[in-house]
């Protein structure tokens, strides 16, 4: 069975998409739902919590939705999630981020036939040729074309191993734990598709976001410190 965990911060627009896809998508597999909160000020957990109201009612949810509050910081609240999930099988998934559908049964599949850990391929909610272009990449198994937005499933056994998140890392920290997954040669991608938001991309610009998502991989490359990748985020995107 799988443990999905969701960091959330302040996603009172994306939430409620995600936990009907969540309804509508999976199979049998799933135990329970995690949403570790960073500390939301909007109303995200308002939006959780009547959504949850509303799938008891009519008898829609076959999972238990569980709300956690925790630091902010997505590796923070993704061991956290991994510390309070009860199953076997960690699934971790971004808010805006929507999985295919059976996602659970395929995930089970591979984890039976010895595939401690993978994603699936991912590809964005809009249409350029550039966002089209990286979501072809994310069908080759190979650490650079990783990222957080594809999902991460992992054995609980496996993600105890090698230490979980780096509470360091406030950008990068899912492809800095993808590459120990891949130090362990035991990565594998799905071949189905993620469903992610581009909303970052049109908010900043393609081009402009896709610098400086660049100029982190290569700082991260040549050694810059978890510290110095969230200052140049911090001072370049976030602002």
């Amino acid at each position: 069975m799988i443990s999905i965990i969701v960091p959330v911060f302040n996603e009172e627009n994306t939430i409620e998409v995600l936990l009907k896809h969540l309804d509508q998508v999976s199979g049998t597999q799933i135990h329970e739902l995690l949403l570790i909160d960073g500390g939301s000020t909007d109303d995200t957990l308002k939006k959780v919590n009547d959504y949850d109201r509303h799938r008891v009612a009519q008898k829609i949810g076959a999972f238990p939705i569980k709300v956690f509050r925790s630091n902010k910081g997505r590796a923070v609240q993704m061991n956290f999630g991994a510390n309070k999930a009860e199953a076997d099988i960690l699934y971790f998934l971004h808010a805006d981020s929507l999985p295919p559908k059976h996602f659970d049964e395929a995930i089970v599949t591979y984890v039976k036939d010895n595939k401690r850990a993978g994603c699936f391929r991912m590809k964005f909610d809009h249409k350029h040729w550039w966002l089209e272009l990286m979501a072809w990449f994310t069908k080759i198994n190979h650490r650079a074309c990783r990222g957080g937005d594809q999902s991460l499933f992992v054995c609980k056994k496996v993600f105890q191993e090698i230490g979980g998140y780096d509470e360091r890392y406030v950008v990068f920290e899912d492809n800095h734990f993808i590459g120990k997954l891949y130090d362990q040669k035991i990565f594998s991608v799905i071949p189905s598709w993620v469903v992610t938001s581009s909303r970052r991309y049109q908010e900043h610009g393609v081009w402009r976001l896709q610098y400086h998502f660049l100029i982190i991989y290569i700082k991260r490359w040549f050694g810059a410190s978890g510290e110095e990748l969230c200052a140049y985020y911090k001072e370049k995107v976030a602002k």
